[in-house]
Parts: structure tokens; sequence; C-alpha cells
């Protein structure tokens, strides 16, 4: 029942399911690509990012200074319904723009 509620405490917010449906469409992201994106302070990016990790949506991979996110692989069924769902809630999703090199 813990992870269940921690799953949906962590899509109970409007910019954790933009941030997540994000991750979804551009596959790999970097936090500073993030950011630069949503148009968002890096600390609050990074909570967001942090509780949807916790819930077992995203996988963080750190290379050097940087932090890429990306869907978690395999998901479960129920992770996976939740992302199909978000294809139907008509989000305003912003273009990926790159904030940083890499």
């Amino acid at each position: 029942m813990d992870v269940f509620l921690k799953t949906i405490g962590a899509i109970n917010d409007e910019t954790r399911l933009r941030l997540l449906r994000f991750v979804e469409l551009n596959g790999e992201v970097c936090v500073c690509d993030i950011e630069t994106s949503f148009d968002m302070v890096q600390s609050r990016i990074s909570r967001h990012l942090k509780i949807l990790k916790e819930a077992g949506f995203l996988k963080v991979d750190r290379r050097g200074r940087w932090a890429y996110y990306s869907i978690r692989s395999p998901l479960d069924a129920f992770r996976q319904s939740i992302l199909k769902e978000t294809t139907c809630l008509g989000m305003d999703i912003p273009a990926l723009k790159k904030g940083c090199t890499a």
C-alpha cells in the first residue's frame, strides 16, 4: 500500500505530471534542459524530479556535474497506465530547449 500511496502522491501535482510527460516525450533530458524549457529554478525542478524518481517513474544517470532523467524501464502496469493517461490530459508541455552543453 505504501508504494501505491507514494505513486498517487507523486502524480497529485500538475507540475509533476507535466514534467513526467515532458521526459516521456523527449527521452533522456538533463536537468538544465528542463530548467530552461520550463523556465523554473533548478531547486524546484530537482525536488519534483526526486519525488517522481522515488515514486518509481524516473531513473537518473549522473555524468560529471549533470543529471540526466529518463522514464524507468521496465515500468509496471500501474505506472504504464498512468503514463498513458497523461496523453489525454491536454497539458501544455513546453518544447525542449537546451540549457547546457554536456
